[in-house]
């Protein structure tokens, strides 16, 4: 355990969250379960949980179908999967199972792993008009609910949101909110060239915050321009850097700051930000541009404020971030079904040095706190 994780000056306390999450795993037990679940997703008495599985409702791909094409974005099925495109990238192919849900639980049990939070990935729902951003968080919302519904023990949501028209995103936020299953929103780490702190979104953090639902970031629209198009750098750097430019943007931005309940999980083992957060506390005590903004604390205690997820493809990176923002702030995730992700979550959870303790909390204990399974 490093100082940073004793910081006094931490507004969440962290012996608070660690007795939470081992109560969680605690109870989170094979006899509180359906019969249904009495396979090898339920290990040591804890469910796992994966926070970062994403999923394409097909009701979700029917509007892209009627309505895509006069704004550059169209899907189409090929024999190697789902294809999406789009005037950012190509997205696939995918497997079906990321539409199927019956392939999907399929694929769960195969992988040990007994709970998928959903999200949408690219490309998201931020680049229609007003009606067709709605239209889209609107459908894909209710599928996620329905996939609920249809497995009310396996399957919850991230909602999404028409993030660039506030007044639609905060009724969406209302209504998703209510519809069984939903358990948080899932956004991108900046939506169509405006960055988190922008205020164009503050009545969407203030309400989400009000409603007290964690919040996911994943990257859609990474830095770096023609540079980064060859060897697939978008995704292998931009991904990771993107997230660390999110964080820095609600940490010095005073997102954070102003909203001091929220919770936001970040994705990709928090990106680059981990490993680049004593240069970030450096430019804080030496930039002026950055002291003039009066952060009433380090960047390095903002850490405390993320969640991460464990897909670092890396057991030493792991480690470190492990160290570096506490056991009880990292959860199991996949990418399910990338190829960038991870086939088998819960193995690469195992090549750790963890006691039991941890592995638990990793695996589902904090997911099943944050998620109020």
């Amino acid at each position: 355990m490093n100082k940073r994780e004793d910081s006094a000056k931490s507004k969440i306390s962290r012996r608070r969250i660690l007795q939470g999450c081992l109560t969680a795993a605690a109870v989170g037990t094979v006899s509180a379960m359906d019969p249904a679940l009495a396979y090898s997703a339920i290990t040591d008495g804890v469910r796992a949980v994966d926070i970062h599985a994403h999923f394409y409702p097909q009701s979700y791909l029917d509007v892209i179908a009627k309505e895509g094409k006069p704004f550059g974005i169209e899907y189409r099925n090929t024999a190697k999967g789902l294809v999406i495109q789009s005037r950012l990238g190509t997205a696939g192919p995918v497997p079906s199972n990321i539409v199927d849900l019956k392939e999907r639980i399929a694929s769960m049990d195969a992988r040990g792993v007994a709970v998928h939070a959903l999200s949408l990935t690219y490309p998201m729902a931020y680049w229609g008009d007003a009606d067709l951003s709605s239209a889209l968080c609107k459908a894909w919302n209710d599928a996620a609910s329905a996939a609920h519904k249809a497995y009310p023990t396996r399957l919850f949501g991230f909602l999404t949101l028409p993030m660039l028209y506030p007044g639609r995103a905060l009724d969406e936020l209302n209504r998703a909110s209510q519809l069984p299953g939903m358990r948080g929103v899932y956004l991108g780490t900046h939506i169509e060239g405006h960055d988190l702190d922008d205020p164009l979104f503050e009545p969407v953090f203030a309400r989400i915050e009000e409603l007290g639902l964690p919040v996911f970031l994943h990257p859609i629209q990474t830095v770096g321009g023609k540079r980064m198009e060859a060897f697939y750098l978008r995704n292998l750097l931009g991904n990771p850097f993107d997230t660390a430019i999110a964080a820095c943007h609600l940490i010095f931005g005073g997102v954070l700051d102003r909203h001091p309940k929220l919770l936001i999980g970040l994705a990709h083992g928090g990106g680059a930000l981990p490993i680049l957060i004593g240069r970030i506390d450096r430019g804080w005590n030496v930039r002026p541009e950055l002291r003039a903004l009066h952060l009433p604390q380090s960047p390095s205690d903002y850490l405390q404020r993320f969640t991460y997820d464990t897909i670092v493809h890396s057991k030493s990176v792991m480690q470190f971030v492990i160290q570096e923002v506490g056991i009880e702030r990292v959860m199991l995730g996949s990418d399910y079904c990338f190829d960038m992700g991870y086939s088998q979550p819960v193995q690469f959870v195992d090549q750790l040095a963890l006691s039991r303790a941890q592995r638990r909390m990793i695996l589902g204990g904090t997911a099943a706190q944050l998620l109020k399974l």
